[in-house]
């Protein structure tokens, strides 16, 4: 299989937060961004940047910004198919997604899904251990380019639900193990924030 390219999936509201991009917020002194693309751009061909509204927002970031493909903010799954539409230009065959907002992602994400995909699944879902309790993190994902015309069909119909319609392709999981600091921890509100400083300060 050939390396992967990978999107970063930033196109959200972030409502939980109050607005704005998430991926801005400071933490440790550096961006959530800025993170979140040090872990991800080594295991990856290539990288992009999920997002909407104005996206002349990003120039900083050296990244090329893909707007949903579907109006009216329909979540990850737009990003989804907005990565798989960028990753056929780049005459790729699959993309691996992250979220914006989890700055401890594992450094071998793509090599496990990878390993994973050697059954011939075409969409591989990362999932890890919480608290005793397995955990699938549907945003994480390598996703088989051929599966892009069925996404953009399922979300002209209302399809919404990452991990179903994954499901609904023969998704198999990539399990992870879960150390001290969970690396699927994602960011949602400012108490996630205050709790991830934390784990930077360790």
């Amino acid at each position: 299989m050939k390396q992967p390219v990978g999107v970063i999936l930033a196109g959200g509201q972030a409502t939980r937060m109050g607005g704005g991009d998430k991926g801005r917020l400071r933490l440790g002194g550096r961006s959530l961004l800025s993170r979140v693309i040090e872990r991800t751009a080594p295991q990856v061909a290539a990288l992009a940047l999920n997002a909407n509204g104005d996206l002349a927002r990003f120039s900083d970031i050296g990244l090329p910004v893909l707007p949903d493909p579907v109006a009216g903010f329909p979540g990850p799954l737009a990003g989804v198919l907005a990565g798989m539409d960028w990753a056929a230009s780049q005459g790729a065959d699959h993309v691996v997604t992250v979220a914006a907002d989890t700055p401890f992602l594992p450094e071998d994400l793509v090599p496990r899904l990878l390993l994973a995909a050697e059954s011939g699944a075409p969409i591989v879902l990362a999932s890890s251990t919480v608290e005793g309790r397995e955990t699938r993190h549907p945003t994480f994902g390598l996703w088989s380019v051929g599966l892009r015309d069925a996404l953009r069909a399922a979300l002209e119909r209302g399809e919404r639900k990452v991990g179903l319609w994954a499901e609904q392709q023969g998704a198999v999981l990539a399990r992870f193990p879960s150390g001290p600091v969970d690396p699927f921890f994602n960011i949602n509100t400012p108490e996630d924030l205050a709790r991830a400083e934390e784990q930077v300060e360790r």
